[in-house]
């Protein structure tokens, strides 16, 4: 993730263009914090919302999804 890092010249230009960006970092965060659970569910809803209407982004969320499913517990 970019932590601390200053948003890209596109992000700057478009907020609603950094809100996938920010979202995958609260994401990971919150699986940090032992909130694995909770961060696969809303990165599953996040890549379902974003499925047609922006791919990329939703790719993201999956790529984020499949690297937190094996800390999963239950």
């Amino acid at each position: 993730m970019n932590r601390g890092a200053a948003p890209s010249a596109d992000a700057a230009s478009s907020p609603v263009k950094a809100l996938p960006g920010l979202l995958l970092e609260s994401l990971a965060a919150l699986a940090e914090a032992g909130e694995v659970e909770p961060a696969c569910r809303l990165a599953g809803r996040a890549c379902s919302a974003l499925r047609k209407s922006d791919p990329r982004a939703a790719r993201s969320f999956d790529v984020l999804l499949h690297r937190l499913t094996p800390r999963l517990t239950w």
